[in-house]
């Protein structure tokens, strides 16, 4: 609810802290109330809350997957405006009032100057900063060690609200490559399926991949790599994925590259039911799942799947990194359980924000 008679800016997060759920986060700028991200799961138990818009005058989403973006039809029978980048709204269910932002660069909204950047998470994805209280960062999902998104780096903020999925994890992505290496070496002559959001590790995981073996990509993921390198707005190494976009979807390939994540649907899922129903699932054939798994992704790994971590979060370090270079004076570490064991970590200065609501 918004109190007019306060003039204060001030923060509060609906969901997200606590648990890897929904992306949603209240802020009253002291004239408007606005709503950043609208996120549905991703457990089929975590719904949006369409209560959490009462109130809201403006829609503000980070990026296109489903724990962030999911409760957008929501917001658009509100009749609530949403501000997202051009290939974020592509996302958007139809009849959405969409406000776009640029992937990097500044917008007066309100008296409120929005300062965006690319955050290395995923196509069209930005951060957020707001120029309240010496500034508010909300990273969205955010990553520093892709080869494929690219980063920008956010200006100085006293209250910063950060992606802390892997929580206290502190495991870079250079041993992730070869912990995946191994695997691959471990599991020669199996085809292998890889589930995953095509706006997001995608055209990363293609990219290591494609100097192992074959690797083929659904139409899907194709087309969100298209796209991408179509933006301008990748990384230098991302142009070296071109030639696998000219293929065919072949089945048969040593490492196939599929929509969606938790293989629950799309050709993920097709591939899966394929390998289950010839009793190849486990045998010749295995399932790779490389980021959060749903209760539909273990069972599949409890067949015959692995998990094996695929960076496109921040590890440990550079969450203080973060924290660090924005010269924060308080935070919240978001998309993760047990945000209160940061409070022992002494190489975090700033003051940890639970759940109350803070004035910035």
């Amino acid at each position: 609810m918004r109190d007019t008679s306060i003039t204060t800016a001030w923060i509060e997060v609906l969901s997200g802290l606590g648990e890897k759920g929904p992306a949603c986060i209240r802020l009253w700028t002291g004239q408007s109330l606005w709503v950043l991200d609208v996120g549905v799961g991703p457990e089929e138990t975590s719904p949006f809350n369409p209560n959490w818009l009462e109130g809201a005058d403006r829609v503000f989403i980070s990026h296109d997957h489903i724990d962030h973006i999911g409760g957008a039809s929501h917001v658009i029978a509100a009749n609530i405006p949403i501000h997202c980048t051009a290939q974020t709204a592509r996302a958007l269910p139809a009849g959405a009032t969409v406000e776009v932002l640029p992937e990097i660069g500044q917008t007066r909204i309100d008296n409120v100057t929005l300062t965006t950047g690319r955050n290395g998470h995923a196509l069209g994805g930005v951060w957020f900063h707001f120029d309240l209280g010496d500034g508010l960062f909300f990273s969205g999902d955010w990553s520093e060690e892709s080869e494929w998104f690219a980063f920008d780096t956010p200006p100085l903020a006293r209250t910063a609200l950060i992606d802390a999925s892997y929580h206290l994890d502190d495991v870079p992505q250079s041993q992730r490559r070869i912990a995946l290496d191994q695997m691959l070496t471990q599991n020669a002559g199996r085809k292998i399926l890889f589930p995953v959001p095509p706006s997001g590790r995608a055209g990363e995981l293609a990219l290591h991949l494609m100097r192992l073996g074959n690797v083929s990509l659904d139409e899907t993921c194709k087309q969100a790599i298209t796209c991408a390198l179509q933006s301008g707005t990748l990384s230098s190494a991302a142009h070296q994925l071109a030639p696998l976009l000219e293929r065919c979807f072949d089945p048969t390939a040593q490492f196939l590259i599929c929509d969606t994540p938790n293989a629950d649907a799309g050709m993920a899922w097709h591939i899966v039911q394929t390998w289950r129903d010839a009793g190849r699932l486990g045998q010749d054939a295995t399932v790779i799942f490389t980021g959060h798994m749903t209760a539909h992704a273990r069972d599949i790994a409890a067949q015959g799947g692995h998990f094996l971590r695929w960076n496109v979060h921040p590890p440990l370090s550079d969450q203080i990194k973060m924290i660090r270079n924005l010269g924060a004076h308080q935070y919240a570490p978001l998309f993760c359980s047990q945000p209160e064991e940061y409070a022992l970590e002494p190489r975090i200065k700033a003051r940890l924000l639970l759940h109350e609501r803070c004035v910035l």
